[in-house]
């Protein structure tokens, strides 16, 4: 027999000879589990409100990035908004304006500018009425 096998029989043991005692069931451990509770829950709120949302961001911004194509108008980071004039395997050339472009990283692209053309219409149409 084995060290775990023995460890297995001595706690066995140890429990039959609690209980043979007659000692209230509260001091075989099930009082232990109530702290743990409290935590697992606490992780789990955690993990829906924070971490999950979190994740659901990354991959949808994985995917814009991926699905970026020439013409597309985007939003760096820094706020530069221009056209997409080619699309590398890291790198896209952003044209901002007629014969000024820049290389940057894909990953320093925020969003497509087309949220942004939905704002300016509409702030336009609102201060117009």
């Amino acid at each position: 027999m084995g060290v775990t096998g023995k460890l297995f029989l001595a706690l066995l043991f140890s429990a039959q000879v609690v209980l043979a005692e007659g000692t209230p069931a509260s001091a075989l451990g099930r009082d232990g589990l109530s702290p743990i509770v409290p935590v697992i829950m606490m992780f789990g709120v955690f993990y829906f409100l924070i971490l999950r949302p979190q994740q659901k961001r990354q991959k949808d911004q994985q995917r814009f990035i991926t699905e970026l194509k020439r013409g597309d108008m985007v939003v760096t980071q820094s706020g530069i908004i221009g056209t997409i004039k080619t699309v590398g395997e890291k790198f896209v050339t952003l044209e901002i304006d007629q014969g000024v472009s820049l290389k940057i990283l894909k990953s320093a692209i925020l969003e497509s500018a087309a949220n942004l053309k939905d704002e300016k219409n509409s702030s336009q149409k609102e201060a117009t009425t």
